[in-house]
């Protein structure tokens, strides 16, 4: 008997080699290595008898025509990666797809619809300011402007795309009628310890977390560290590190709240100095709006009464927000039957980080597949996952397929 997983394995083995020289995967987008994975995949979507092709935003499609004027279920996920990232984070959920089209061919299972497997471009956003180009191309939320946007070699996305060999001007087109399309499913790498913690290789994704960022400034006093009294300094790290920890506490006391104060700066920043001036970023992620919005207004009411009580002054801005995204409870039923149907518990959890899957829903119904990963981990060499948990979530995939109508 074929061993599917195993069979995935050698493929993104074989893809992982599509990546700049150095450290782990480094494949960005409309470079050489972009152009390697393209042909690789092009070549296994022929052979397992997808008709291929690129389209304007650098989607790679392989489609398998189904019963005339039947709808389309779509598929994929993104292969770019992060630099000196793992050789699963994107492209494993373009490759699982296609070997389970490849087992219910071996099968001799014709689906009653069409099926895309989708290879986006850049979801990770690592070479541009931007990111999941092309999701929102077929979604019809593609903004031109980023068009104008720089890489740190100062090239355009623009410029990139039509270094390429693609016509940027044409991205506008590529928007899907609702109508046409059955679903989306993404298929990824947990990127977290759950799945491990539960002896589970799949499990099935509830809703893509929302996000909201903050960035807040602390204006204190600077002075001598030998000189100045402790009494009645103004110092700005202190206040900091007081928002720093309420940051933490919140998340730690709010279940299915995610709190991070990812980057900080200090000024003057010397031994021997009263810190005068920090800024730092508070970022909340939960599925559920309400929770992550709270969250955000209790952290400024406390800047708020930090700022009176220590005389220090605090500003709290807001600087970007974006919607949990829930899974479509019908596709996700399918994923629980079809888990189910492979011997898994169909266990559910939140995905904390941003998908393809999120962009897609302003289109279609959305689903989430997450495979096991070794010790939680991803974006490093380190990320793994193995044969077995893959061949598990081949057979899923597969009596998926079954099963949507």
């Amino acid at each position: 008997m074929t061993d599917w997983g195993t069979r995935a394995a050698v493929l993104l083995e074989e893809l992982s080699r599509c990546s700049e020289p150095g450290l782990g995967v480094t494949r960005l987008p409309f470079t050489p290595e972009h152009r390697a994975a393209i042909d690789l995949l092009s070549e296994r979507m022929e052979q397992a008898g997808l008709e291929v092709a690129l389209d304007a935003a650098g989607t790679l499609i392989g489609r398998k025509e189904g019963p005339a004027g039947a709808g389309t279920f779509l598929m994929g996920s993104h292969q770019d990666s992060v630099r000196e990232g793992g050789a699963y984070d994107g492209i494993m959920g373009v490759v699982l797809p296609l070997i389970a089209l490849e087992k219910l061919k071996a099968g001799g299972t014709e689906l009653p619809f069409s099926v895309e497997i989708l290879a986006f471009a850049d979801e990770e956003g690592v070479r541009f300011p931007t990111a999941l180009i092309g999701s929102r191309a077929l979604a019809g939320s593609f903004d031109p402007a980023v068009l104008e946007m720089t890489d740190r070699d100062g090239i355009s996305l623009r410029d990139a795309l039509s270094g390429f060999g693609l016509t940027p001007d044409g991205i506008g087109q590529l928007a899907r009628g609702p109508g046409d399309v059955i679903g989306f499913l993404e298929t990824h790498i947990e990127q977290g310890p759950v799945l491990e913690r539960e002896d589970e290789a799949v499990g099935i994704v509830t809703a893509i977390c929302g996000i909201e960022r903050h960035q807040i400034s602390v204006i204190g006093e600077t002075g001598h560290a030998g000189t100045l009294p402790m009494e009645g300094r103004r110092d700005a790290l202190v206040g900091a590190a007081a928002l720093v920890t309420e940051v933490n506490r919140m998340a730690r006391a709010t279940p299915d709240l995610r709190a991070t104060v990812g980057a900080l700066t200090v000024e003057p920043n010397v031994v021997n100095a009263v810190p005068r001036a920090v800024r730092l970023t508070a970022e909340f992620r939960s599925p559920d709006d309400e929770t992550r919005s709270l969250a955000g207004e209790n952290l400024h009411r406390f800047a708020h009464a930090l700022a009176q009580e220590s005389r220090l002054q605090i500003t709290c801005t807001r600087t970007y927000q974006q919607k949990a995204q829930p899974c479509a409870a019908e596709l996700s039923e399918c994923l629980k039957d079809a888990s189910r149907h492979a011997r898994t518990r169909a266990l559910s959890l939140p995905s904390g980080a941003t998908h393809d899957a999120s962009a897609m829903a302003d289109l279609c119904p959305v689903a989430m597949l997450f495979v096991r990963c070794r010790n939680g981990v991803s974006h490093t060499p380190e990320e793994f996952a193995s044969a077995s948990d893959m061949g598990v979530a081949i057979d899923v995939l597969a009596h998926f397929l079954k099963s949507v109508r």
